[in-house]
């Protein structure tokens, strides 16, 4: 029985790639060296995890293929920390299922949405 799912993205260069989220607050758990440039990266958020392949390729698609969905806490300060830094695709919004959300393109193009509950009266 499976206990849980991480997505694994391939991109282009996975330094980078690590850097660009763990100035977004994600924390490296492992990276492996390859051969010269690290060839793959597990990396952090909070309970959540993703991991970084080597071998994808640009794009300039307005979407990419898989989309990052994040559960975060006080969305709108970490919109404040990252306005001048990311790609925002949509700013802090509350959708009718309940959530308050941040879209934001990474360096390879992906979308990352940062949601939280709202609380209602």
């Amino acid at each position: 029985m499976a206990r849980t799912v991480i997505p694994m993205i391939h991109v282009p260069d996975v330094r980078a790639t690590a850097t660009w989220y763990t100035d977004l607050g994600f924390t490296v758990l492992a990276i492996h060296p390859g051969h010269g440039d690290p060839d793959w990266a597990m990396l952090a958020f909070g309970e959540g995890r993703i991991m970084l392949n080597a071998g994808g390729r640009p794009s300039a698609a307005a979407r990419r293929e898989v989309d990052l969905y994040m559960y975060a806490e006080d969305v709108p300060a970490l919109a404040r920390r990252l306005a001048a830094r990311v790609e925002v695709i949509e700013t802090v919004h509350e959708t009718e299922y309940g959530m308050r959300g941040l879209i934001i393109r990474d360096l390879n193009g992906f979308w990352v949405t940062f949601g939280e509950e709202v609380s209602r009266p």
